[in-house]
């Protein structure tokens, strides 16, 4: 493994980060290339790091495994990190072509309206 500085890895880390939130790269290969890059380490050694088994961590960096919070949050944390929840860029709550209208409390389907006549 090359030695890099202090800076340089932040900055590389950094620049997995973004790659990730850029919908880029998926959660498992930013996590594989965070183990890579940025530690150098095998999946076994890491993995035990990570109070994890090897097998869980190549199912979470091949998008195959379901891993918790809590088990994300341990292996973001090594690197300064954890999960939050965050906007998807500029897109609006509600798209102005898929609004949907809320009815007023008490209002009657149209078609019970029909049904009954009223």
């Amino acid at each position: 493994m090359k030695l890099i500085s202090i800076e340089e890895r932040q900055k590389l880390i950094e620049d997995i980060k973004l790659q990730n939130v850029a919908g880029q790269e998926t959660l498992g290969t930013t996590i594989r290339r965070l183990r890579v890059e940025v530690t150098g380490l095998d999946q076994a050694t890491f993995a035990t790091m990570c109070k994890m088994s090897t097998k869980a961590l190549y199912q979470l960096e091949t998008d195959k495994g379901n891993p918790t919070i809590n088990t994300l949050n341990g292996i973001l944390r090594i690197f300064g990190m954890r999960m939050t929840l965050g906007s998807i860029g500029n897109m609006p709550i509600f798209p102005t072509e898929e609004r949907t209208v809320i009815k007023k409390r008490g209002a009657r389907p149209a078609a019970r309206k029909a049904k009954t006549g009223v």
